[in-house]
């Protein structure tokens, strides 16, 4: 699936306990003209969860950090239009940002208090990223270490 998990090596007798938690980007390469400028690479972009507490989101030349106890809560959104689901682009509707690769489906991550980037220094208040493992991210998201309790699907 798209979820790595890095481990340290462990040796004499110590336990492994996981670093970080990588979700890949769903890709559809019929959107690359509104991914690729923003040197998005499938690779190396998508969403770390770190052992440090942090939610990690990059998108080529932009990225967004916050700690994961900001995170209010997740959610499976479906079904975009095309035109406004790739590529990095502020919400009309409201102060939301979109990392989105493909016009199928992502998880739309809400925030407690607002986290700025590079398209709007005053902060936004959700993010949505289309990644791979959609059903893992929110679960991820939305445990009570991580914010709300219950997932939800739209």
């Amino acid at each position: 699936m798209g979820v790595f998990t890095v481990v340290l090596e462990c040796r004499f007798g110590c336990q492994e306990h996981p670093l970080t938690t990588w979700y890949r980007y769903s890709f559809d390469k019929r959107l690359l003209a509104f991914w690729g400028v923003f040197g998005v690479r499938p690779a190396k972009d998508g969403v770390t969860l770190t052992d440090d507490g942090q939610l990690r989101a990059t998108f080529g030349l932009l990225k967004l950090e916050t700690p994961l106890d900001n995170v209010e809560g997740a959610h499976i959104t479906r079904h975009y239009r095309w035109w406004t689901a790739a590529g990095a682009r502020g919400s009309m509707k409201d102060d939301g940002l979109t990392f989105g690769t493909n016009a199928n489906a992502g998880v739309c991550i809400h925030f407690r208090d607002k986290v700025p980037s590079p398209l709007r220094r005053w902060g936004h208040s959700a993010l949505t990223v289309t990644v791979e493992d959609l059903e893992g991210l929110t679960a991820a998201l939305t445990r009570p270490t991580g914010g709300s309790a219950t997932p939800r699907e739209e």
